[in-house]
């Protein structure tokens, strides 16, 4: 049909059909699209969230198609090929004795990771990530401080391979057994001396209008 617009947001070619079975690997492209077009500030995270689902879930190319028409076109060969090919194979992080090192919004998260630090804070934020693989691998040669892995539901932290030495991990979240699985953080090499949290995204708490009323001034004595 002229005009159609295909899972990668390209006008389709003649003779496809709308309504045509959806396969794994246009479910895939679609998923792609959605979250360059997420790094690139098109989609708000919960838009993203909502696609996501939408689009795993999808039976037919029409579903598909419905998902990425308001997205600039991208085709799979000279657009979502490229986009993902920046997706680097391999980020180092080796810092000693520095600032706290962050990896938070929007940011790329690469198909391996090595963490080579000394006294040195280290948290990677999964919550708005652009996530175009299924596994990621993390190898640790981490001295001191602490790596903060900020998760959401469907990201799971593997420590099986960690060697730790004076060192403890905490999750501070239980998992949700019922949801499905989008990446899965696997930590592999050692930490020695310090810790590996694993948690949600922190929640500011509001005080109500009640509250606001009834709140009590500190008393002089106990602000001195």
């Amino acid at each position: 049909m002229s005009g159609e617009m295909s899972p990668t947001g390209k006008p389709s070619g003649p003779g496809s059909s709308p309504e045509l079975r959806a396969s794994h690997a246009d479910r895939d492209r679609v998923v792609d699209v959605l979250r360059i077009a997420a790094g690139d500030g098109l989609l708000t995270a919960p838009e993203l969230d909502e696609r996501l689902e939408a689009a795993l879930s999808a039976r037919t190319v029409s579903e598909l198609t419905a998902l990425t028409a308001d997205l600039p076109p991208v085709s799979t060969s000279s657009g979502a090929a490229v986009a993902v090919a920046e997706v680097k194979e391999v980020i180092r992080i080796e810092l000693t004795h520095s600032g706290p090192v962050t990896r938070e919004g929007s940011w790329v998260v690469p198909h391996r990771l090595e963490l080579a630090t000394a006294w040195c804070d280290v948290t990677l934020d999964f919550t708005r990530a652009v996530i175009t693989q299924d596994t990621l691998r993390i190898d640790m040669a981490m001295y001191g401080k602490t790596l903060t892995l900020i998760t959401k539901p469907g990201i799971v932290v593997d420590t099986d391979a960690l060697n730790l030495v004076h060192s403890k991990i905490k999750f501070l979240q239980d998992p949700d057994p019922g949801t499905r699985i989008t990446l899965r953080v696997e930590l592999v090499g050692h930490k020695t001396h310090g810790r590996v949290v694993v948690r949600g995204p922190r929640r500011r708490s509001r005080r109500t209008f009640g509250q606001w009323l009834l709140r009590r001034p500190t008393p002089r004595s106990e602000r001195d």
